[in-house]
Parts: structure tokens; sequence; C-alpha cells
């Protein structure tokens, strides 16, 4: 099976965990740009090679897109962007030529603008670093009230934030045009960094009435869809370790827990079944009473059950805490072997985005014409490492480019022997912070 990929942006759980994840099936032949030609944390994608790229493809049986990378340069860039209008809608014209000439499935997403409530401008424009909450609580006010009880933002800057809002705005809607003549098998709007109200929740209730699909979510979503692109059924039974909190919500999100698996596996083109008729079981190690995130020293309890390893194929969402593994969860874990009835482990950022990773490579193995174990394996020795041993460990020691090997070893041969796959390891920054560690295996 031949799919070509458009990545939201550079970093490893966009660029590369999709090729790790594609790999588990040697019959699936992922066609992604290089990676110089995508965007990073401060630069753009190059928008005029990547339609380049595009128009140079094969034949394909499907196509995945981060419509904010072609509009805009990337996710990032989509809230960072002066552009007009007039500048993005003649980037999706000539999308929509390169791609008319293709006889292939396209699915296809679009970020809805998320408001962010900090004063951190790393991934916003300049002014966030002073105003940022203020215009969230703008935000939140206007959705919730119709009104504020006194206008704290300057009007050039709200003015230039609301203007950037309805640009993108109009994007979407004229995307939705699209597929209301059939140009995409799949056009999937998200929602990442939800609150309860805001004008992101006004306009995703805006495009749902005009027809849209509504996701919450982000970075997860195109794996997401490359799960949806991969043929055949698989039934998912969704197990949770603490059913008396399902409805619950996660850091970040706006749907209870219970809602968020569900959404995840029926856009990933699967079932929701029950325990007795599942191909696969989802264990979610949820929270009983509040999301943990351990960076922030947000702190939950703990799992504190024991773990049976099960008697069919499984997979376990970690989400007890944000970003991070439940430390008790995996040593109770590792307590069991790992065997061939086990697809897959998953901890990272938010709910959404462990869950979407996790079902897209589960899925894959199941239906796999090729198997491939040492890919699998590879992809699980990153997933523990990244999300148990650095996320919810070592990344709390402040590690840099010298230390971080030295710190992460203790880890790396717990990993390995109950992987069974022993490897060399390397660790890269590369967006220059701690929020995420690149981990490459020879």
């Amino acid at each position: 099976m031949k799919i070509g990929f458009i990545p939201i942006d550079n970093r490893p759980v966009c660029y590369t965990l999709p090729k790790q994840i594609a790999a588990i099936d040697d019959s699936i032949e992922l066609f992604i740009p290089d990676r110089n030609l995508l965007g990073d944390l401060t630069r753009y994608a190059d928008i005029r090679k990547l339609f380049r790229w595009l128009d140079n493809l094969p034949e394909l049986d499907a196509l995945i897109i981060s419509l904010d990378t072609l509009a805009y340069g990337g996710l990032i860039p989509s809230r960072k962007s002066s552009d007009t209008f007039e500048i993005i809608k003649s980037r999706i014209q000539k999308l929509k030529e390169i791609l008319s000439n293709k006889n292939t499935q396209i699915h296809a997403f679009s970020s809805i603008m998320r408001i962010s409530n900090n004063n951190i401008n790393e991934e916003e424009k300049d002014y966030w670093a002073k105003w940022g909450k203020k215009i969230f609580n703008y935000s939140y006010s206007m959705d919730k009230y119709g009104t504020v009880c006194t206008k704290e933002v300057p009007d050039q800057i709200l003015k230039d934030y609301l203007n950037t809002r309805k640009r993108n705005f109009e994007i979407n809607k004229l995307y939705l045009e699209m597929a209301n003549q059939r140009f995409f098998k799949t056009l999937v709007f998200s929602k990442d960094d939800c609150a309860q109200y805001g004008f992101n929740v006004q306009e995703a209730k805006a495009l749902k009435n005009l027809g849209g699909l509504i996701k919450t979510g982000a970075d997860e979503i195109p794996l997401t869809l490359l799960a949806k692109a991969i043929k055949g059924n698989v039934n998912i039974a969704p197990i949770f370790l603490e059913p008396d909190s399902i409805n619950l919500i996660s850091n970040y999100e706006d749907i209870s827990v219970q809602k968020s698996v569900t959404e995840q596996i029926n856009l990933a083109g699967c079932n929701v079944s029950d325990k007795e008729n599942a191909d696969i079981l989802l264990y979610i190690n949820n929270f009983k009473n509040h999301q943990g995130e351990i960076v922030m020293n947000i702190d939950t309890e703990p799992f504190k059950g024991t773990w049976c390893k099960p008697d069919k194929p499984y997979m376990i969402a970690d989400i007890r805490f944000t970003n991070g593994s439940d430390n008790c969860f995996v040593q109770e874990l590792f307590k069991n072997d790992l065997d061939n009835n086990f697809y897959g482990y998953s901890a990272w950022n938010t709910t959404a985005n462990s869950l979407g990773s996790l079902i897209c490579a589960a899925k894959i193995k199941f239906l796999a014409q090729n198997y491939n174990d040492t890919a699998f394996k590879k992809l699980e020795i990153i997933r523990f490492l990244d999300d148990w041993a650095y996320q919810a460990n070592v990344r709390q020691q402040s590690p840099d480019n010298k230390s971080v090997k030295d710190k992460m070893s203790g880890f790396e041969k717990i990993v390995f022997n109950k992987i069974g796959l022993h490897t060399d390891v390397n660790y890269k920054f590369p967006w220059n912070r701690l929020f995420e560690v690149e981990i490459e295996l020879n």
C-alpha cells in the first residue's frame, strides 16, 4: 500500500513517529517529504517545494495532509503568520489544482486556532508574552457571558488577534466547501488546548453546524487518519482501570475520557466492541479525581492495583498523567513479560495524543500483510524510553545533550530486557527545549 504523508512540522512525534509506525508492516510504502522542508519552532515550512513534492508523487492509495502546513507553513505558523486571507486562499487553489490530477483518497485536517491560557509566546505571536492570559480571559468571558467586565487588552492587539482568528476560520470554511464537493475522503477540524468556553469553542460549534467533523486533539490526528487509510476491520474493547472516573475530563481537552477514547477508535476506522468480541483490548490507565501533570508538579493518585497479563491482544494508554507515564503502573506492568499479545504502550503529552498514535500502531500490527517484529519492538523501545524514562523521570533532572545519555542508561537496560531487543541509542533535543526529546536507535 502506497501512502503519502505531510506532517504538521518536523517534531519527532510528527515526523519520525509516523515512519516508525508504518515500518511495522513492510507492505506499507510511506512517502513523506524531506524533513528540512517542514517547519520547526521558528522556521516555516517551504510551501513551494512541498507543492512540487506533491506534484511529483506517484499514484497513491491514500494521502494524509496537514492543511496547516500547506496553507500557513505549519501548526505554529497558523497562529503567527501575517499572510492575508487572499494569499492563503491562492495556496489552497494551487493545492486543489495539484490534487485534482491525483486519483487518490485524501484524508486531511486543519486546526481550529487554539487559545493558550498563559503568557508564553514561544508558539504564539510576540504579544502573547504580556497579554496571553488576558486574551484567554477575554475569549472565555465573551463566549460564556457575551461580555467582559473590563477590557484589559489594548485595542490594537485585540484587533490583530481577532483578525487572525477570523482569517483562519474563513479558511476552514473554504475547506468545508471542498469537502462538500467530495474533494476530501475525510476532513477533520482539530481542537487542541481546549477550555469549556472560548472563541475556539464557538468556531468549532459553527463548523459542526455547517457539517464539519470536529475532533479534540491535534498532533495525533495525522496518525489517526493514517490508521483510517488502512483497510480492514478491527474491533477494540476499551477497558478502564478506573471505571468510576470515565466521565472526567483530561487536561487540555473539553470532552470526557470515555468520549475521547470512543472518538479515537471511530476516527481510526475501528469499531468499539465488548471484551468478548474484541480483536484488541485497549486498557486505559485513567485518573481517579484529576489528571496529574508531572512537569507542572500536579500530582494525582497513581495506579494501585495489580496487572494481570491478558490472554489476547492488548494495548495500553497510560493517561493518568499528562505528558509522561505513571511510574507505579509501569513498575507493575514490568513485573510481567511482554509477549506476542502486546500491541503497544503510549503515554505522551495529552490523552488524545497517546490514544491516536497507540491505536494506529496496533491497527497496523493487527492487519499487517508483512509484519516486521523488529520495527514494532523499536517503536516500543522509543515509547518507553520517551514516555516513561525521559518524560516521567529524567526530564525532571533538567538534562542537557551531554548528560541525558548517562541519566537514561539505567532505564535503557530495563526497557531492552523487557522488549527483548538491545540496540545503541542516541538522544537529541531538536527544538532546543526539554519538551521533546528525539530518540534514535541504531
